[in-house]
């Protein structure tokens, strides 16, 4: 059962991040925040690879990121091996992603969606989980 949670954003992300921290902790998640600690500009490989290498060493069972589009946060986690970052502004994206593509980090871009539609989007991320069969074959295939 998923309970840990390896949390991170840059500046863009930071009030996204803010949110979905209580959020989560609400519903009974253990997070770890790796920053940023505020709305002041930041380098968001900084955060993708702390929250990417905490997945990696299993001390997080999935990772969540968010910057402005997450296509940056997501570029980077994905530079990690072992690391599966999908970006989602949907909450079927979220759940394609975690049962066909064992996706261990969920990228939202928080200047195109509502907290509301996060939260919709991270609930069916930590809800769904890997089927794996004929996708097992296919992820195996990811890593080089």
């Amino acid at each position: 059962m998923i309970q840990k949670i390896a949390i991170g954003a840059d500046h863009a992300g930071f009030e996204l991040k803010e949110h979905l921290k209580k959020w989560l902790g609400q519903n009974g998640f253990t997070i770890k925040d790796f920053g940023t600690y505020s709305s002041e500009s930041a380098d968001y490989p900084d955060f993708a690879h702390a929250v990417s290498t905490a997945i990696e060493n299993k001390e997080f069972d999935l990772g969540l990121l968010t910057c402005g589009s997450a296509n940056g946060v997501a570029i980077t986690a994905n530079k990690h091996q072992g690391i599966r970052a999908a970006i989602c502004w949907k909450e079927e994206l979220a759940a394609t992603a975690r049962e066909h593509n064992d996706a261990n980090v969920l990228c939202l871009p928080a200047r195109h969606i509502s907290t509301e539609l996060a939260e919709k989007i991270t609930d069916r991320f930590l809800h769904s989980s890997f089927e794996g069969g004929r996708h097992a074959r296919r992820v195996s295939k990811i890593s080089c």
